[in-house]
């Protein structure tokens, strides 16, 4: 089938998570995707693992993998003369321009949005970065943890009597490639109508805010802060992570009305600590929520995560394993719905890659090629695709053009 996008060029300057995994949105469904490196800056993820057999190598980092198939992968020096040319040639020949670097980077190499559209009139940018193109804050450099501390999130991690959480992978990080890949796809869409392209201006911080809209709206209307709570929620009980029966097992129960706290007596056969008048509410199971935890907890301790699961589900009661990343690979679900895709990778060898949640029934996504080798197409980038002869592509790299 045709793919969604299909004869689409993106070419990706961005590095770390945020603007890789923009791109690899497009990736996933068609489009072209060079992504460009140097080997004098490496992307930070290269050097993050999880590494095969723990052994440190930039071309088998985990994360970088995960984030970069389906795409095309060149080194380019854009601190060197040249390199700023070749990079304007691809650009010249693109639909898309992915990155996520502070606005001085774009400026310093001449490859703002206004030197592109004299090249490419029809250009669509997308700049991803901590704070966006314009205010106070925007040349201050961006990371996923900075950004759970800036937007609030960090302070609402973790437990009431410790001091603010962080959780990882950077949560903002996750959220930010969604409006990113979303904004691409409505310029596509508006320059297919009008043949006009546009700058798309992303902002982390904003786009992490989107996630604490309830507590934003709850202190300006309420004057009310929200606090660390743990597993907890203020309206319902039980709700929690409980431990169960082997190493390190979890199961996860939310409670959230009076029909399923029935089904949740049900489940556990009605024992008599589950009458008592202080659980007939939500009100009086979230007064005295310390000693439910304990009563809950005596129960699922005596049962696997997937029992306790098995058992709540049937009641009615939502209820699920706290799985480990084994569990996520091995999950009949999962695996059902062909979530991971095995490709061969040019070090690493076979591995699972994942993929869009969302399934497309006329235009399906597809992996294809594993993460390139730093540098791995090269030669067919800058050949086949650029048009340089085999004595430009040798001078250029002996003057260190492609480092």
């Amino acid at each position: 089938m045709t793919k969604l996008l299909e004869g689409i060029t993106v070419i990706d300057l961005a590095w770390i998570g945020v603007g890789p995994m923009t791109s690899r949105y497009l990736a996933w469904h068609g489009a072209e995707v060079i992504r460009i490196e140097t080997s004098s800056r490496l992307d930070v993820l290269r050097t993050n693992g999880p590494f095969p057999g723990h052994v440190f190598d930039i071309n088998k980092s985990g994360m970088y993998t995960d984030n970069n198939c389906n795409k095309s992968g060149i080194t380019l020096n854009l601190n060197h003369p040249s390199g700023v040319d070749i990079a304007r040639r691809l650009i010249s020949r693109a639909d898309v321009l992915v990155e996520n670097f502070t606005p001085k980077a774009m400026k310093k190499w001449g490859l703002t949005y206004h030197d592109l559209v004299k090249i490419r009139p029809d250009i669509i940018m997308i700049s991803l970065t901590g704070h966006g193109q314009t205010g106070p804050y925007a040349m201050h450099p961006g990371a996923g943890f900075s950004m759970m501390g800036i937007t609030g999130i960090a302070n609402l991690t973790g437990w009431p009597d410790q001091p603010p959480g962080l959780i990882g992978p950077a949560y903002s990080d996750w959220i930010a490639p969604h409006y990113g890949a979303m904004a691409v796809m409505s310029a596509l869409r508006h320059r297919r109508r009008t043949g006009q392209g546009q700058y798309i201006d992303v902002s982390q911080y904003e786009c992490g805010i989107h996630s604490l809209g309830p507590a934003i709206m709850d202190w300006a209307v309420n004057g009310r802060l929200w606090e660390r709570q743990g597993d907890r929620d203020p309206a319902y009980a039980p709700h929690g992570v409980y431990r169960c029966r082997g190493d390190e097992r979890w199961v996860a129960i939310a409670v959230t009305n009076d029909r399923e706290w029935d089904g949740f007596c049900r489940a556990l056969g009605d024992v008599a600590w589950t009458k008592q008048p202080r659980f007939d509410t939500m009100r009086g199971r979230v007064r005295h929520v310390d000693e439910l935890d304990k009563l809950v907890e005596s129960w699922t301790i005596q049962l696997t995560p997937e029992q306790a699961m098995a058992r709540l589900q049937a009641a009615g009661v939502p209820a699920g394993v706290a799985q480990n990343s084994q569990d996520c690979r091995e999950d009949p679900q999962l695996n059902h719905r062909h979530h991971f895709w095995l490709l061969d990778h040019a070090t690493i060898g076979q591995h699972a890659y994942s993929t869009p949640s969302a399934k497309l029934s006329g235009t399906p996504h597809e992996l294809y090629k594993a993460a390139p080798l730093l540098g791995q197409d090269n030669e067919h980038v800058y050949r086949d695709i650029l048009g340089l002869n085999e004595e430009e592509f040798i001078a250029l790299a002996m003057e260190g053009v492609f480092e």
